[in-house]
């Protein structure tokens, strides 16, 4: 095994099906020769050709429309928005088009398109660059929407999300990008979609996570563990669909849970899973469900970042008032 960064991880994955399916198609702006802004594409071109791997004009509309015509005439296209909070320019095509359209064709027409962006806070970019907006996209059916929290699941989860008959939303966290490194199978291997894992198992305390968070859960967790409080953390892996039989038989097994988000409150991806655990397992909860998350502010500009993002503490702050009541 190969020890990779998330950003290696996925160059990693994008290469092999480059090299396993002539349809693979990888396009975006800055992802030839320059390699995409965070290098994600690095060596693509060289390795195989400008007609597989090229640049787009600056405009996220015409990469959709390109995508989605490209996937209907049988290819599989890696479309990558540069920064996800760009996504607005491309939202009819995601949503409108690319989510429907096997209910629109009534299943006779596949649509694999994967939307890989770039989003998270905690690295200082400009305005409208780390927006949280996956759970715009976990709310509309027909898209699958997945975030890895680590190089291993990154790997895995990018050739499942490429060889997906239907579109794929694919969310790289930033600070993750090269904070740590792990061990990477060099050979092609899959994480299959709509599948949570249990990163860390404990007793008394269920934290339910994703991307970036998953690393502030862990650290919580191994604090709390010094205090008697055993945590166990969830990492969802992909938002849409949930995999609400982990998430249940967790609380099941605990009793007590806390659901940790980056994004702002309001709505998003944790309200979901709260609401599933409420209906589905309200009466093997021993205290309210606990919810960490970021301020219902817009996302704020880069000298405030570390006041407003969620960390380690304020996941061990709420496991305790939770774990006490």
């Amino acid at each position: 095994m190969a020890q990779l960064t998330m950003i290696q991880a996925i160059t990693d994955a994008l290469a092999i099906e480059l090299a396993n399916d002539p349809n693979v198609l990888i396009f975006g702006e800055d992802v030839g020769k320059n390699g995409g802004v965070f290098r994600a594409t690095q060596g693509l071109q060289e390795k195989f050709g400008e007609d597989r791997v090229f640049d787009t004009p600056l405009a996220e509309s015409g990469i959709g429309g390109l995508a989605f015509g490209l996937a209907l005439e049988g290819f599989r296209p890696v479309a990558e928005i540069q920064f996800f909070g760009f996504v607005f320019e491309v939202m009819d095509t995601v949503v409108a088009q690319a989510a429907r359209t096997r209910y629109r064709m009534a299943g006779t027409r596949n649509l694999p398109i994967v939307f890989r962006s770039p989003f998270g806070g905690g690295v200082h970019t400009p305005e409208l660059h780390s927006d949280n907006l996956e759970g715009l996209m976990a709310q509309s059916p027909g898209l699958k929407v997945v975030i890895p929290s680590n190089p291993y699941d990154a790997k895995g989860l990018l050739i499942s999300a490429i060889r997906d008959n239907d579109p794929v939303v694919f969310l790289e966290h930033m600070k993750l990008y090269r904070s740590f490194r792990d061990e990477v199978p060099e050979e092609a291997y899959t994480v299959p979609i709509g599948k949570a894992a249990i990163t860390k198992e404990g007793s008394d305390v269920s934290v339910i996570t994703y991307g970036a968070m998953v690393r502030e859960a862990i650290k919580a967790a191994e604090t709390l563990e010094k205090e008697g409080i055993s945590v166990e953390v969830i990492d969802l892996r992909t938002v849409a669909p949930l995999d609400v039989e982990t998430i249940i038989a967790s609380v099941q097994k605990t009793g007590r849970v806390v659901v940790v988000q980056e994004a702002q409150r309001q709505a998003g991806v944790g309200a979901m899973v709260m609401s599933e655990i409420s209906e589905r397992a309200v009466l093997s909860l021993d205290a309210p469900i606990g919810r960490v998350a970021a301020p219902d502010t817009v996302f704020p500009f880069g000298q405030a970042e570390n006041i407003w993002l969620p960390n380690a503490t304020d996941i061990e702050n709420k496991v305790r008032e939770t774990y006490h009541f």
